[in-house]
């Protein structure tokens, strides 16, 4: 049965796309289709395209604007502030711990596929770690999905926050402050607070979802490597002081103070210099 689905998809796609082994319109396709298992197939496909070297990086038509594209109904999106507070030692706090988990990595996968269509004319390179990169998202947003069933919910069941997308829709124009605020602020915040998330779930007795953060956690360090290596290269081909631009860049597009405290240990791996978080800290503690 499992076979005859992704056939079904697989056909689906290539009725709805007009060259879907194409990067771009694979792009397009996840961005402007609300339907989920569509979407998690397009981008494992693409990705098993461009392993097998079938994948073509050929420009295509421009990108549409980021404001038209297409969501779920499900679930309801609210502001941050506006959602309910839980206590993770609930079965209900639980619950929504991971419908929270399971939205950030579902909203990865537009952030990941959004900077692979909005940005040509890159090195192919660039294009390939972003495919990576969202194929490991959807590999996430499925393990989670799975978990969230154990625990009595479907993925749209809750409500869950809309601001992660903001910062995409902020930096439509430009790559720079893209890679500064998406992998290097919002992502990177992940390997600063998963640790402690890992050490709670493992006094509550949960395995199976210290497995999924161990997972997501790994992956995650090298996401963060990539926004910082692609930052450094492209703010160095203009001339530019990567730390200083890093700086000006967060200042210039990023709402508020970036939250601490930062993971100097595992940052460093994932491409941070020191300069960058001791401005970081220096930055918390500004009044």
């Amino acid at each position: 049965m499992r076979q005859m689905i992704w056939v079904f998809d697989f056909f689906g796609l290539a009725i709805y796309g007009e060259n879907l082994n194409n990067i771009f319109e694979s792009a397009e396709r996840c961005l402007f289709d609300t339907d989920i298992t569509r979407k998690l197939a397009t981008t494992h496909q693409a990705q098993r395209w461009a392993q097998a070297g079938q994948l073509s990086f050929a420009e295509a038509h421009p990108p549409k604007p980021i404001t038209e594209t297409l969501f779920p109904d499900k679930p309801l999106l609210l502001m941050p502030r506006d959602m309910p507070r839980r206590r993770l030692n609930s079965i209900e706090g639980k619950a929504a711990f991971f419908h929270s988990l399971t939205h950030i990595e579902f909203m990865a996968i537009y952030l990941a596929w959004d900077i692979i269509y909005r940005f040509r004319g890159l090195p192919e390179q660039f294009y390939r770690d972003w495919l990576r990169i969202a194929d490991e998202e959807a590999q996430h947003f499925e393990l989670l999905s799975s978990h969230l069933l154990t625990l009595g919910i479907d993925y749209g069941d809750l409500a869950a926050h809309k601001g992660l997308w903001s910062h995409a829709e902020d930096t439509a124009d430009d790559l720079l402050a893209r890679l500064a605020v998406v992998p290097r602020c919002m992502e990177a915040r992940g390997l600063d607070v998963t640790p402690a998330m890992i050490d709670k779930l493992r006094g509550l007795g949960d395995d199976a979802g210290v497995a999924i953060l161990q997972r997501i956690y790994q992956d995650e360090v090298g996401h963060v490597e990539r926004g910082s290596y692609w930052f450094n290269c492209f703010a160095g081909q203009l001339g530019l002081d990567p730390e200083q631009t890093y700086k000006e860049k967060i200042l210039a597009c990023y709402q508020g103070k970036p939250k601490g405290p930062f993971n100097r240990e595992v940052r460093i791996i994932a491409g941070f210099s020191h300069n960058e978080i001791d401005w970081l800290e220096e930055r918390l503690h500004d009044e």
